[in-house]
């Protein structure tokens, strides 16, 4: 039950990172986490008698700690290798992308990374796409599956490239990093860390340079030190929206999908479709006036 509730945590923590301020529980999910509650609450009131029982003299001290016990490494403090040194062939982009793809399933340490039934998530999409949406990492469906942005959160983003005009066949969509992230909890899903995503951006940016988009649409939080370089006055809501450059293409950071089906407002909304717009803009799509309208207050 312990693991279940720290899950959870990590999950809110996450959550928490990507700007989101509400979560909704629903009544089963509430049901599970009560003994939880309960048992932390009979934890609480234990801890007060035992100090009563010390101040009032009845007990000499309390129980003497017990010796730590060890615990098991944590993947996520692991050492990573050296990054990878990408030189691609010389072929069509369709034969140079197959090559990349077969470096990274032929990697060792990419494929240590994986946990049982899991799948390296390479991408999808057109080789020849203008538009390049970028994630973080694999979450449990896509590392079920192999294809990016799955799930509501990849059916949401479906419905966006709708929105504009396209589908998910003629962009190019993957994540900085080509595996799930590990972590020590039975559930939920963990953000990479800076090392999991230095050691990936060697295979992203081949694969930008195969595709050679007009423009990049990075998707979620860590997206910005991942792409960027880590830095403490820059994060998502500094740059949400504005142009930045990866490698010499334009770039615009924007939040993920699982994060607008969370934070589900109007305001969320437009701000994400004003990226969407600029990014149409930018390479030179058509935009009509009911587009130009989505999301905003009706007249």
């Amino acid at each position: 039950m312990n693991d279940g509730l720290n899950a959870v945590y990590e999950e809110l923590k996450r959550l928490r990172l990507e700007g989101m301020d509400r979560v909704f529980i629903n009544d089963n999910t509430l049901e599970q986490l009560q003994p939880c509650v309960n048992q932390s609450t009979a934890s609480v009131a234990s801890a007060i008698d035992l100090q009563t029982a010390v101040n009032s003299g009845r007990v000499p001290s309390p129980p003497a700690p017990k010796a730590p016990t060890s615990k098991k490494s944590n993947p996520i403090d692991a050492p990573l290798p050296e990054p990878p040194i990408i030189k691609i062939p010389d072929g069509d982009a369709t034969q140079r992308m197959q090559w990349l793809k077969e470096q990274i399933e032929a990697s060792p340490f990419c494929q240590e990374q994986l946990r049982k039934n899991d799948t390296l998530v390479f991408g999808s999409g057109s080789i020849n796409a203008d538009i390049f949406f970028c994630g973080e990492a694999p979450g449990e469906e896509e590392a079920d599956n192999g294809i990016p942005f799955q799930g509501k959160a990849g059916e949401l983003l479906t419905k966006i490239l709708s929105a504009m005009g396209l589908t998910r066949e003629s962009v190019y969509m993957t994540n900085i990093l080509k595996w799930r992230p590990k972590h020590n909890k039975p559930y939920g899903n963990r953000p990479p860390t800076q090392e999991e995503m230095n050691y990936c951006l060697p295979y992203l940016k081949a694969q930008i340079e195969i595709v050679q988009p007009k423009v990049i649409i990075a998707l979620g939080n860590a997206t910005v030190p991942g792409l960027l370089g880590p830095a403490p006055d820059r994060n998502m809501s500094e740059i949400q929206g504005t142009w930045q450059s990866f490698g010499g293409t334009p770039v615009i950071f924007t939040f993920q999908p699982s994060y607008l089906l969370f934070n589900d407002t109007m305001k969320t909304k437009r701000m994400a479709w004003e990226d969407m717009l600029k990014a149409m803009e930018k390479i030179g799509l058509p935009i009509s006036e009911k587009q130009q309208a989505y999301f905003l207050p009706k007249q």
